[in-house]
């Protein structure tokens, strides 16, 4: 972008622990179907011979670090061919899938600094749980 240009950014703010796992352990099992998807594809793009039956999606919200964090985690001991290499996995071992990162506003224009992007206007909905950043570019 040239100075003076700008973008619009979503961000998903700070929630409550129980509502991002309710979120991401979803009734339904759209998440988990998502999660084990990488799988699929995997087998399909790479060659490998995953058994997608017998992993489980398992998401859960670290405080720490602001983040849901996604896995795929073995249901048995088992061992994976991909790209000519075994890779074994024990029964519980996961595979760390995705960070999904959540701020409140102040922090989300903290990692600004540096940049050459300053807040211009934030917008959110009723629940305050997202929020839209215009940004311009200096």
């Amino acid at each position: 972008l040239r100075p003076g240009d700008a973008m619009l950014v979503g961000v998903d703010l700070k929630k409550s622990t129980a509502l991002l796992d309710a979120a991401y352990n979803d009734a339904d099992g759209v998440t988990a179907e998502f999660n084990l998807n990488l799988l699929v594809r995997i087998n399909r793009e790479l060659g490998a011979d995953f058994a997608v039956d017998r992993f489980d999606h398992v998401a859960f919200y670290d405080a720490n670090h602001g983040r849901i964090e996604m896995h795929l985690r073995s249901t048995v001991d088992q061992t994976v061919m991909l790209a000519g290499e075994e890779f074994h996995f024990l029964a519980g071992e996961t595979i760390h899938t995705e960070n999904s990162y959540k701020y409140s506003i102040p922090d989300f224009q903290a990692l600004l600094e540096g940049s050459r992007f300053r807040p211009s206007q934030v917008w959110t909905d009723g629940e305050q749980k997202f929020s839209v950043h215009l940004l311009r570019c200096e």
